[in-house]
């Protein structure tokens, strides 16, 4: 049989997100033959996103003149037909035949409401996209498509039927296939769906994703972790050999981050995806402010030194425009130093940590003023001097 003209492709509406705007892609070509021929037609370049199955009811095609020559339908009535029996629904729609680049699909004929079937509308699309193809035959109860059609790719078809004046059937069920990537090679044939993917053991920045093993006729050789944005992009996150993979959580974006696995064997073929997930999301951790600039310096020198003691002499210097009344410096020493005595500032030790405060003759330092104070102490391996230094809560340059 010859073939029918498709309608052009248009965009659906995502769960969540705005419709987008009709395609304006035309269809060149006549890719759907009726009849169970298979691989008649002219194969179109397909879309390169990868798929997502559409909600139930998407927008019915617009048909074609069928040039198959089915059952002559009555004449058009100039009065509006009222009639409130429109055809059943096709069913038992199955895929007899996939092919790289065609898929042959048989249906058992709709049930006639008040008038005859006249012919079937075929709507078509490829997983995780968001582009609709359609086309129209007449009454018959198999056809091949070819067009938009390619290898290693998801499709799912929905068939209703339309009668002699108007009516129109609601849409079948869906009949979901995978293409495989040759149809001359040693293997064919798909793997199963991986089934039951699941995500758990989250924490903050991961999550881990498991599902079932998927069987093949060959054998399984891994599984393909992909990332949906819930519009048209899937990405491949990882390809893992196991039935398990821990993902980095995506920071929160006005789009969705759903994840499904497909299992592939060794020729390539890949199977139908799994069910998908939704991840939760990580939000970015806020920006921490800029500290001000010190308003301080330090000045830390050993004045003397000999094997098991030293002395030392600490210089204060407010480098700040206004004074401060009364100061306490802190700072860790990096040896094994003990502080024994102190003198113009009253001084502390827990640990290596060393608190210094002012005594009543230097409690203010003037605006680019200093106060400077004393130690001794004692040490065994090592008497190296302290490198960070923090005057009344805030670091102090060092110097």
């Amino acid at each position: 049989m010859v073939g029918v003209p498709l309608s052009p492709p248009f965009r659906r509406a995502r769960p969540g997100l705005v419709a987008a705007v009709v395609s304006s892609i035309a269809v060149l070509g006549a890719g759907l033959t009726a009849g169970p021929a298979a691989g008649a037609g002219t194969t179109a370049p397909v879309p390169a996103a990868i798929g997502h199955p559409a909600p139930a009811g998407v927008a019915a095609p617009v048909p074609g003149q069928a040039t198959a020559t089915p059952p002559g339908p009555t004449a058009p009535s100039t009065t509006p037909n009222t009639s409130p029996f429109p055809p059943g629904a096709p069913t038992n729609v199955a895929a007899s035949q996939v092919r790289t680049g065609s898929v042959t699909l048989t249906w058992t004929a709709a049930t006639p409401g008040c008038c005859a079937i006249v012919g079937y509308d075929i709507t078509y699309y490829m997983a995780f996209d968001d582009v609709v193809m359609s086309a129209s035959v007449g009454n018959v109860t198999t056809t091949t498509i070819s067009n938009y059609i390619g290898a290693g790719r998801q499709y799912s078809f929905r068939i209703s039927a339309r009668d002699s004046v108007g009516h129109r059937s609601v849409s079948s069920d869906a009949v979901t296939v995978v293409t495989p990537v040759t149809d001359t090679g040693p293997d064919t044939t798909p793997p199963s769906a991986p089934q039951n993917l699941t995500i758990g053991d989250v924490t903050d920045s991961t999550a881990t994703l498991s599902w079932s093993p998927s069987t093949d006729d060959v054998g399984v050789r891994g599984y393909n972790v992909y990332r949906f944005d819930g519009w048209f992009t899937s990405v491949v996150v990882a390809t893992v050999p196991v039935t398990t993979y821990t993902v980095t959580l995506p920071t929160s974006t006005p789009l969705r981050n759903l994840f499904y696995v497909r299992a592939r064997d060794a020729a390539g073929n890949v199977s139908i995806a799994s069910n998908t997930v939704t991840a939760p999301t990580t939000t970015t951790p806020p920006t921490p402010p800029t500290p001000p600039p010190p308003t301080c310096r330090v000045g830390y020198q050993n004045q003397s030194e000999w094997q098991g003691g030293f002395v030392a002499v600490v210089t204060v210097q407010n480098t700040a425009a206004t004074p401060v009344d009364g100061w306490t410096l802190t700072f860790d020493l990096r040896g094994d130093q003990q502080i024994t005595s102190a003198w113009n500032a009253t001084v502390d030790q827990s640990g290596t940590t060393v608190t210094a405060s002012n005594v009543d003759w230097n409690r203010v330092l003037a605006a680019d003023g200093s106060a400077s104070f004393g130690m001794q102490g004692r040490w065994n391996t090592s008497n190296a001097p302290p490198t960070g230094f923090v005057l009344n809560g805030r670091p102090c340059t060092v110097g």
